[in-house]
């Protein structure tokens, strides 16, 4: 298919999956609205339609918690072929039904991009009226992701990671007990191959954090101190550390002085803090289980967003060059969710190997900015070859290109038309 060709198929994907100012990621496997998912998707509306850009991330405000947490699925609709629906969650901290913890924080990262390549004369305006609900639920993360003052970002359950079987998970994951959750029927596993998903006995543990979360109401403060995973994620700890640097930019142009110095407090607490994720064994940032005092020993392609979150040292550069070179001997396509000579690795299962097209995005913005225009064009090319193969699939094999998990993919076909795309890159040259 000729590159205008995909061009127009990624517009019309996202236009199918419009739900009437918020995007659904595909039909029958996700159908409602997920947090990381429509943020990615704004970037692919603003090609061609800035207002719906900005739309999509109003609406996903519109399910903000009282307490500023942005929950990772918002439930407009009660859709019975999505397990574990509402009922199961049990919450009401906010206006819609929603799940009960967030996902990675790349709104104000977005918002600050929308505000860079406005069209419209309006962004500015549509971002002051966001911030002070960015900052809400920046300062929530603060509180209750870390709440010993660490300086990175823990999450208290896979799901909220974005990244839901990440090897990371595993042993902390295995130390979680099985208690407080009835029969219940997966549906996942009835739209894509199950060797393609989670295992079922992830899925009892990941119901058994929700149950014991819910036991404590979702009380952000009780489930800080009880629940049963806690674990510090580079990727949502590096992805917060960027959003921070972007709020401070918007802040400052908004001529938001106390906002945009508590913000400054923030990214010089985490860029001490981020020294407590890295493995000197293994040579890069992993995750550490804070209930353990653990790290773990793998690097998933989280570790290369160091340099999106601006940690551009020698040493971690140099580290991630070599991993890198590395890892682009070992397979096709660029870059496995996680590290091919790992013991864990698998290629198609969901996050334990597969390539990502968002999580490319970021890594190779990260090198861009880091002064390394090759590999970062390198990244591009291989999202780019990936959905020339594979269509606008859910994630890849970083083997044979083939496409798995679900198809007709939103955040696919916004990162196609925001980057990947020849069309795109020649535009931008």
């Amino acid at each position: 298919m000729a590159h205008s060709d995909l061009d127009q198929a990624a517009k019309a994907i996202l236009t199918e999956n419009d739900q009437g100012g918020y995007t659904i990621p595909t039909k029958g496997l996700y159908p409602y609205q997920w947090n990381w998912d429509s943020v990615f998707v704004a970037l692919g509306f603003a090609e061609f339609d800035q207002d719906r850009a900005w739309q999509e991330i109003e609406m996903l405000f519109q399910g903000q918690w009282r307490d500023g947490m942005v929950p990772h699925i918002l439930f407009r609709k009660d859709d019975p072929s999505y397990f574990p629906g509402p009922g199961v969650w049990g919450t009401d901290g906010g206006p819609i039904p929603s799940s009960g913890h967030s996902q990675p924080p790349v709104a104000a990262s977005v918002v600050h991009s929308l505000v860079e390549a406005d069209r419209t004369g309006k962004a500015l305006e549509r971002a002051k009226a966001l911030l002070p609900k960015l900052m809400a639920w920046h300062r929530w993360y603060l509180a209750y992701r870390d709440p010993k003052n660490l300086g990175v970002i823990a999450v208290i359950h896979p799901w909220e990671s974005g990244r839901d079987n990440l090897p990371d998970w595993d042993e902390a994951l295995r130390a979680v007990e099985v208690k407080d959750i009835g029969p219940y029927e997966r549906k996942d596993t009835s739209h894509v191959d199950p060797a393609m998903r989670p295992h079922k006995e992830d899925y009892d543990r990941y119901l058994s954090i929700v149950a014991a979360c819910r036991k404590v109401g979702w009380d952000p403060e009780k489930v800080a101190e009880t629940c049963p995973f806690f674990v510090a994620d580079p990727g949502v700890t590096f992805i917060f550390l960027r959003a921070n640097r972007d709020l401070l930019a918007l802040a400052e142009k908004l001529g938001m002085s106390a906002e945009a110095d508590e913000i400054r407090g923030w990214i010089a607490a985490m860029e001490k803090g981020s020294r407590t994720l890295w493995n000197d064994e293994v040579k890069a940032h992993v995750a550490f289980d804070e209930r353990r005092g653990k790290q773990t020993d793998g690097i998933s392609s989280a570790s290369f967003l160091a340099l999106y979150a601006g940690l551009h040292d020698p040493q971690t550069l140099g580290a991630l060059q070599a991993h890198f070179d590395r890892i682009a001997e070992r397979v096709e396509y660029l870059m496995p969710s996680y590290d091919p000579d790992h013991r864990s690795y698998e290629p198609l299962r969901y996050w334990r190997g597969p390539v990502w097209a968002m999580i490319n995005y970021m890594i190779a913005k990260g090198f861009a900015e880091a002064g390394d225009a090759v590999r970062a064009e390198r990244l591009r090319a291989d999202t780019a070859r990936l959905i020339e193969t594979g269509g606008f699939a859910e994630y890849f094999s970083p083997e044979t290109g083939a496409g798995a998990g679900g198809g007709s993919f939103s955040w696919t076909s916004a990162i196609w038309l925001t980057w990947a795309s020849p069309s795109h890159a020649e535009q931008a040259a």
